[in-house]
């Protein structure tokens, strides 16, 4: 009973450690979009520290992505195609910890 309770924690942790990656994923796309649309907003310590944490967070993994898809023209599948495999793997990683039966 112990042990069920714990592995259902574990994977909503895990559960929710992907969402929140995937949050920040979304969040450098977007920033990266409003930057390719000519906004520049002047200099701040913090904001330079929030796209600093998101660039250093999102980047490796979409790099991952980046060398096998190239981009179509200005378009870039690579973030889609990122996402989706985070949440495909993240919800068989949790259905795999998270064995009711």
């Amino acid at each position: 009973m112990i042990l069920a309770t714990l592995r259902s924690e574990i994977a909503d942790f895990l559960g929710a450690l992907i969402t929140v990656y995937t949050l920040l994923i979304l969040a450098y796309i977007v920033i990266n979009l409003i930057f390719a649309f000519g906004a520049r907003p002047g200099y701040y310590r913090w904001l330079d520290a929030v796209l600093t944490f998101l660039r250093d967070v999102a980047e490796p993994y979409l790099r991952i992505f980046r060398r096998f898809i190239p981009p179509l023209g200005p378009l870039d599948l690579s973030p889609i195609v990122a996402i989706l495999v985070l949440r495909i793997v993240g919800s068989i990683l949790v259905g795999l910890i998270d064995d009711t039966s």
